[in-house]
C-alpha cells in the first residue's frame, strides 16, 4: 500500500520481460491484469507505455476495470484487465465487452430513489455469540502474519464480547475465491510455520481473483472459437468457387 512506483517497480517492472518473450514468440492473444491505479500511474504514462508497446508488435487492445464482488467473490476487488489480440482489433472489445444490455440499463433515473446502505456497513455472522463479519471485505493485498500497525485494520472479525481478530489464511482465501488450503504446502516444519503464514497472506494478496479469470478466459475462448470457424467457412467458400 501507499505510493506506488508502477512500471519502475521491481514487481510490476517485469512488463518489459513479459514484453521481451511476446516479442520473440508472438502469441495469438495475451491477457494482462493489474491494479486500476495503472491507467492513472504516473499521470496516465505508464499505461500509455503498455499500449504503445502492445501496438508496435502489431496487437489490437482493450481494457475494463472489473471488481470481484459483482462475480460472487465478497471482496471489493478493481483491477484492469487488458486483452490483446494479435493482428485484429475488435476481438479484445468483444471479449471485455458484452454486446447486451444489463436490466439496469432501462430502468429511468433513480434521482428520487433511497441511496442503499453500504455493502460494508452490513454485518453478517451470530449477533449473539460470534463470529461477526462485514458482508463484503476490502480488497485483499499482500500482507505478513506478523502484522505492523494496521496492516489488516480494515478486514477482521470481532465477537460481541469485544474480542477482535485478523482474517486467517483460510478466511482470506475463500474472500479471494480460492478453495480453502489452496495455497497451504504439504510439507514443512514448524520453525516455518509463521514465515508459511506470510507466504500465502501474500501469495493469496497478489493472486487474480478465479471466477474473474475464469470469465475472461471463457469469453476469449468464445471469440477465438468464433474466429476459427469463420475462416474455416471462408476457406470452404473459396474453395468451392
Amino acid at each position: 500500500m501507499g505510493p506506488r512506483s508502477g512500471l519502475r517497480g521491481n514487481q510490476s517492472g517485469l512488463f518489459h520481460e513479459f514484453m521481451r518473450l511476446v516479442r520473440g514468440r508472438s502469441p495469438r492473444a495475451i491477457i494482462l491484469e493489474n491494479v486500476h491505479g495503472l491507467l492513472s500511474s504516473h499521470g496516465g504514462r505508464d499505461f500509455a507505455i503498455v499500449l504503445k508497446a502492445l501496438d508496435e508488435l502489431g496487437y489490437g487492445v482493450a481494457w475494463r476495470v472489473l471488481n470481484s464482488k459483482d462475480f460472487g467473490v465478497p471482496q471489493q476487488r478493481r483491477r484492469v484487465y487488458i486483452v490483446a489480440m494479435h493482428r485484429d482489433r475488435e476481438g479484445p472489445g468483444q471479449i471485455l465487452f458484452e454486446p447486451q444490455c444489463s436490466d439496469w440499463n432501462n430502468k429511468e433515473g433513480r434521482q428520487n430513489e433511497k441511496k442503499p446502505p453500504s455493502l460494508f456497513q452490513t454485518i453478517i455472522g451470530n449477533s449473539r455469540k460470534g463470529p461477526l463479519v462485514k458482508s463484503i471485505a476490502h480488497c485483499i493485498y499482500a500482507e505478513s502474519a506478523r502484522h505492523t500497525g494496521t496492516d489488516w485494520s480494515r478486514n477482521y472479525v470481532w465477537y460481541p464480547d469485544g474480542r477482535v481478530r485478523r482474517f486467517t489464511p483460510n478466511e482470506v482465501e475463500r474472500v479471494q475465491g480460492f478453495p480453502e488450503d489452496w495455497t497451504l504446502p504439504h510439507h514443512f516444519g514448524e520453525k516455518q510455520a509463521d514465515r508459511i503464514d506470510s507466504l500465502r497472506y501474500h501469495a493469496i494478496g497478489n493472486a487474480v481473483t478465479p471466477p474473474v479469470a475464469d470469465w475472461v478466459g471463457h469469453r476469449l475462448i468464445s471469440v477465438m472459437k468464433a474466429q476459427d470457424k469463420e475462416v474455416l467457412r471462408s476457406s470452404a467458400m473459396i474453395a468451392a468457387e
